[in-house]
């Protein structure tokens, strides 16, 4: 009797949100390598690869691409040393057309070694095969506008007749980050959470000067030094003042946080958002915020960001004015988390100032900044004293 190994993937990766089957990258039958790519799952945090965890032959596809999957579930199983031949035309593989369909629509692996990096990312997003589209590039290569033309497609050509509005349009499928986006807002703004939000002005006199006399040397020694690890920052000493807003809600008590593990809302190239979290804030200076900001950030939107790096959060702040919103409300809470800090975008506005006794309208770089409460948790004169607290901080660089 063959023993089998079965894929499944590690326990702990996906704190408390849904994860999903995305793509497999070998077909029932075909030869794996211990460590090399085997498939990816998909949450509304991360995607992450699972390695084969055995050398031999892909022998079954339990959980098909796009099924909902659970930590420590088995996914497929892999036959040792098996021959692939064998397996190929044993009985129980002849039984899997449809894990094989499943599985032959992430590409073979010589068509996988054809496609660029952003191309196999669009794909991947989209769940879609490298069989279903035709090549328009050299040697019938698939390029990236390929793919979109193919997303773009009326649903007709693609074989497929969803409901639509009859209203001329198209329709672009769902990713899976984007699917578990939807499911995880909608569940902490209508059926977890009451939220409720403040809204604060903050001069940032004090941080534009800091930066312009900072920033050059923080560029020599390897971090970039933009307004972001300023409010990062300035968010500790604010979560230090109000403790209840660095935690989590449990039915019977309430769990205050000793670390502000702060996660910061970063949008990806191709839609959607993921919050890479920068650990133990408190014990970083502002050199060291900027500098894992940055590596963070490039991860996230290379793809390549390790499921590690976006677990344990307990604040999340949401820079939202990067793209030249000025104020967004309510910027929904990233459960299981009790508050959000939004920071709209830095323009110069006239505001009245006592200069010498007299009242005088003065130019500043001003921005709109916005604490996003769980009601059950926090109080409005809470929100209050954080965003008071907050903007002091950044006053005082």
């Amino acid at each position: 009797m063959t023993t089998t190994v079965d894929v499944t993937i590690p326990s702990g990766q996906s704190e408390g949100t849904e994860s999903y089957l995305a793509t497999w990258f070998k077909a029932v039958g075909d030869q794996v390598t211990e460590n090399e790519p085997l498939l990816e799952i998909s949450t509304d945090k991360v995607n992450m690869e699972v390695a084969a965890p055995a050398t031999g032959i892909l022998s079954e596809i339990l959980k098909q691409e796009g099924e909902q999957i659970q930590p420590g579930e088995v996914l497929g199983r892999i036959q040792p040393g098996g021959d692939a031949k064998s397996v190929q035309s044993s009985p129980q593989a002849d039984g899997s057309e449809k894990a094989r369909a499943g599985a032959s629509g992430a590409a073979s692996t010589a068509a996988a070694a054809e496609l660029s990096p952003a191309v196999r990312k669009l794909l991947k997003e989209h769940q879609l095969g490298a069989s279903q589209i035709t090549g328009t590039g050299k040697g019938g290569r698939i390029t990236h506008q390929d793919v979109m033309d193919f997303i773009a497609a009326k649903p007709s050509e693609r074989g497929a007749a969803p409901k639509t509005s009859g209203i001329p349009g198209r329709m672009v499928p769902h990713t899976q980050m984007r699917r578990s986006i939807a499911q995880h807002m909608v569940q902490s703004l209508l059926h977890t959470a009451p939220h409720v939000t403040s809204v604060f002005d903050a001069d940032l006199s004090s941080v534009v000067a800091h930066r312009d006399a900072n920033r050059a040397e923080f560029e020599s020694r390897g971090a970039k030094l933009t307004y972001t690890p300023y409010f990062v920052k300035a968010a500790v000493d604010a979560l230090r003042a109000v403790p209840e807003a660095n935690s989590r809600w449990h039915d019977d008590a309430l769990e205050i946080l000793d670390d502000c593990n702060i996660g910061v809302a970063t949008a990806l190239q191709f839609g959607g958002l993921i919050v890479p979290v920068i650990m133990k804030v408190q014990d970083l200076d502002l050199f060291a915020i900027a500098e894992r900001l940055q590596y963070l950030t490039e991860r996230a939107r290379n793809g390549s960001l390790d499921p590690r790096d976006v677990q344990h959060g307990t604040f999340t702040i949401s820079n939202h004015g990067v793209s030249g919103s000025l104020v967004a409300t309510p910027i929904v809470i990233n459960q299981p988390q009790s508050a959000i800090l939004g920071v709209g975008k830095v323009e110069r506005r006239v505001v009245v100032e006592n200069v010498n006794g007299k009242e005088e309208m003065v130019i500043r770089p001003m921005c709109y900044v916005t604490l996003t409460i769980d009601h059950r948790v926090l109080d409005g004169f809470q929100a209050n004293q954080f965003l008071t607290t907050f903007v002091e901080a950044l006053e005082g660089f």
